[in-house]
């Protein structure tokens, strides 16, 4: 396992990842919009991780869950300044922001810490459903970077654990993974590679 003083550095890195996403998202001409859907809930997310984190005495790692609220927080701000507008908000992003909210709202209600707790990742990921499907149909409307350093800090939060615990790793480790996947729909544009292949045969 990593020493625990590798947070401050994952720390660094997701400050980076949003710093070059609010650069993207502000830049003239951009195409990169933001789903607020997405952005909204992972701001009450991490934060609710972060205080539930703290009284289940995680340690230092839950800074990097505080990160995981507090970026969204900033970058969901700057789609309130940007010209370019936000990504159009569908049926599809209404249902998973819905089921979010119902399953953040069992997490808070429930007396029995593990399903809550899954509960609460569920929530998390059905949040970021929207993104995903934004990045699979127009990648161009997404930044590749932010999501490979959130997957590198969410990496390293995991592997500075003392000790592996569902408390401790399942916010980080599903957050890890779904930038991985995020990032890989941005980079290779498989998405419209696929749909371009469908067309033409």
């Amino acid at each position: 396992m990593l020493d625990q003083r590798f947070i401050f550095f994952a720390m660094a890195l997701s400050a980076y990842g949003t710093i070059s996403y609010i650069r993207a998202i502000l830049a003239k001409g951009s195409t990169v919009r933001p789903h607020r859907v997405t952005w909204g809930l992972w701001t009450v997310e991490g934060l609710l991780a972060f205080v539930s984190e703290t009284q289940q005495h995680v340690g230092v790692a839950a800074l990097t869950t505080l990160m995981l609220g507090l970026m969204p927080a900033i970058v969901l701000l700057t789609t309130f300044i940007a010209k370019n507008g936000t990504w159009e908000v569908t049926k599809f992003d209404y249902v998973c922001g819905g089921l979010s909210v119902l399953g953040l709202i069992y997490w808070l209600a429930s007396n029995q810490p593990l399903i809550g707790l899954l509960s609460f990742v569920v929530a998390d990921q059905l949040a970021a459903l929207p993104t995903v499907r934004k990045a699979w149909l127009d990648p161009e409307s997404e930044q590749s970077q932010t999501f490979v350093m959130g997957s590198l800090y969410t990496g390293i939060t995991l592997l500075t654990l003392q000790e592996f615990t569902t408390a401790g790793a399942s916010f980080p480790g599903a957050i890890c993974v779904l930038d991985a996947i995020i990032a890989f729909l941005v980079i290779t544009k498989v998405g419209p590679k696929i749909r371009r292949a469908k067309s033409a045969t």
